[in-house]
């Protein structure tokens, strides 16, 4: 299966770092419509389809988009997702003047630090019973 197949947009995210998995959580109840699917970066599912957008296995820099067969990264999947939400969180889609130069050394200087500003943990996170349908199992 590659990313082009799946018929909703998947976020792949860092699934021991503190920071993103607070991200998820809160898109999970943003998200009442059931728009995204999540899967973590270390998951197999990220390691067989994200090669196919040039994305290394292992690579946990940024956060993933997978729309409509189209690959987002950084500021530019923080973008979208923003704008996929109901409600003012669309609002933050206007951050898109900005230039995306500025927006991604902005977004990776939040990254470089995640871990050690919000912490990590030893595993990914396992969603509860309600929520195991909105993120993608292994295959």
């Amino acid at each position: 299966m590659n990313g082009r197949n799946f018929p909703f947009a998947v976020i792949f995210f860092d699934g021991v770092c503190n920071f993103c998995n607070h991200w998820v959580q809160f898109l999970l109840k943003k998200d009442k419509a059931g728009v995204f699917r999540f899967a973590s970066l270390q998951s197999k599912v990220a390691c067989s389809v994200l090669p196919g957008y040039g994305i290394e296995p292992g690579a946990l820099e940024s956060i993933v988009l997978l729309e409509n067969g189209r690959c987002y990264t950084e500021s530019a999947a923080v973008l979208r997702i923003c704008r996929r939400l109901k409600g003012g969180w669309r609002w933050f889609s206007l951050l898109g003047a900005i230039p995306r130069p500025v927006r991604d050394y902005l977004y990776r200087q939040v990254a470089k630090r995640r871990y050690r500003w919000f912490g990590r943990t030893e595993s990914c996170m396992v969603p509860d019973k309600e929520m195991r349908d909105r993120f993608l199992e292994d295959f």
